[in-house]
């Protein structure tokens, strides 16, 4: 058994003269293969379990196996020219101009003895939870968290009497009624809050020009703005000292066809007027099942690719939990193999010419116009998409790392659409403040050419409805 060597000693642990000791479970590295640089001046432990995972995890092309990758290449960045003693000890990682907040980075190879054996260790969750134990043992003045996106191994953590905490470093909210719903309402009626307006013509639009401190609240690009007394208008411009708003005709927005679709509300409106405005280069629709996202989604896309032409191509892609493991195993090429993984797209499809005379026929014309593709995200990596209409549904199980991922393969005149349920989150390891929908939607609250819309209500059905309030 080999000596460990991890050596700073003093009583208080919360300062940089004796830095906490974080142990990163696996599932962080692979929510952020860069997690590691994110614990300021503490002492970061990677235990020898969490390196034989990754690579466990590291083949095939799979986006977690991509991710797995990443990670062992940014420990590599610093661990590769270290000696055995440096890797044990610590390296060293710079930040900063003057790296005077450096924090360092450890593999813990040393076997846990008998007698410190906590848990059982045929499993590996186990294992790490024996070394964070172990640490605790050797250095009772320090300070020792466990960081792990897995709420069980938490819970194994508190019962064992082990500090432990969620990855933070990329969740922007801690609370998801913070999120920017994308529209802001008032009871009554808009302008007796204003004092002073300059309203103006352009190009056959009614701009107003407000003081900012009018609104009472932080006010974002490509916000609307709606009152009781049917007032709409959506946000053009934002400075430190006015807004300006681009006034909308409430009544015209509801008759506006797109494909054969009207809206159903005014939330639905709002989300068509984004989706069909070409300086809009990002859009993420959120909101309950059955509250139209992806039909909206689809409908703005084929008249914006057949009719209009502003776009070439639709590309379709989305997260599912287990699409990595059992795409493989479906036969076809790789659209074929997306199909059953992208019913939602073909059924609206399907909805949006159920009137007519031969639905199907419909159908064949609109896949045989429509260069409609359908990607899986394992191969989304490396690609660039010039003048597409990229489509991401189900956005809500993705990480932020991932989000980022997809959104920066968009090139030259191509448009991301995001859809996502944040109440139906699949993945074991996130939640609605930590989704990669909940990361982008904050990150681009002040994009110039974004916008976001919390759909509401569940127009499907009565049915849906009633079931999406009551169940």
């Amino acid at each position: 058994m080999s000596e460990v060597k991890l050596v700073m000693d003093s009583s208080d642990s919360s300062t940089s003269s004796n830095p906490i000791l974080y142990v990163l479970d696996t599932n962080v590295l692979i929510h952020d293969p860069t997690a590691i640089l994110n614990f300021d001046e503490h002492h970061v432990v990677i235990p020898i379990t969490v390196l034989e995972e990754l690579d466990s995890l590291k083949g095939g092309r799979q986006s977690i196996a991509a991710d797995c990758r990443q990670a062992i290449r940014e420990l590599d960045k610093l661990l590769g020219r270290a000696s055995p003693g440096d890797v044990e000890t610590g390296v060293v990682i710079p930040r900063g101009v003057d790296g005077s907040h450096s924090g360092t980075l450890s593999v813990l190879m040393t076997e846990v003895p008998e007698n410190l054996i906590m848990l059982p260790t045929h499993l590996n969750d186990n294992k790490i939870l024996n070394d964070v134990g172990f640490l605790k043992q050797i250095f009772p003045s320090r300070r020792v968290v466990l960081v792990t996106k897995d709420i069980n191994v938490r819970l194994k953590a508190r019962g064992c009497g082990i500090e432990s905490q969620d990855y933070h470093s990329d969740q922007l909210l801690n609370d998801i009624e913070q999120l920017n719903k994308g529209y802001l309402e008032y009871s009554e009626s808009f302008w007796d809050r204003v004092d002073n307006v300059n309203t103006f013509q352009r190009e056959g639009n009614t701009y107003h020009k407000v003081a900012r401190n009018n609104f009472g609240e932080t006010v974002y690009p490509n916000q609307f703005i709606s009152d009781a007394a049917g007032f709409l208008a959506r946000v053009i411009a934002v400075d430190e000292q006015n807004v300006t708003l681009l006034h909308l005709d409430l009544t015209k927005m509801m008759a506006t066809e797109t494909w054969g679709l009207y809206p159903q509300d005014v939330y639905q409106a709002m989300a068509m007027n984004l989706l069909l405005d070409p300086d809009i280069h990002l859009v993420n629709l959120s909101g309950s099942a059955g509250s139209g996202k992806t039909i909206l989604a689809l409908a703005s896309s084929i008249e914006q690719t057949v009719p209009n032409k502003i776009y070439r191509r639709i590309i379709v892609t989305r997260s599912t939990q287990g699409l990595d493991e059992d795409i493989g195993f479906l036969p076809g090429t790789e659209e074929e193999k997306m199909e059953p993984w992208l019913g939602a797209i073909t059924d609206n499809l399907e909805a949006l010419h159920w009137d007519d005379e031969n639905c199907s026929s419909s159908l064949d014309y609109v896949m045989n116009k429509v260069p409609l593709r359908f990607k899986s995200l394992n191969y989304i990596r490396g690609r660039s998409f010039q003048g597409s209409l990229i489509i991401i549904d189900e956005s809500q199980n993705l990480t932020p790392h991932q989000i980022k991922t997809i959104v920066t393969r968009a090139g030259n005149g191509s448009k991301v659409i995001c859809l996502g349920n944040l109440a139906q989150i699949d993945t074991p390891y996130l939640t609605a403040t930590s989704s990669g929908l909940t990361y982008l939607t904050e990150r681009f609250k002040n994009f110039q050419h974004g916008g976001n819309i919390l759909l509401r209500g569940v127009p499907r059905s009565a049915l849906a409805k009633f079931a999406e309030e009551h169940l």
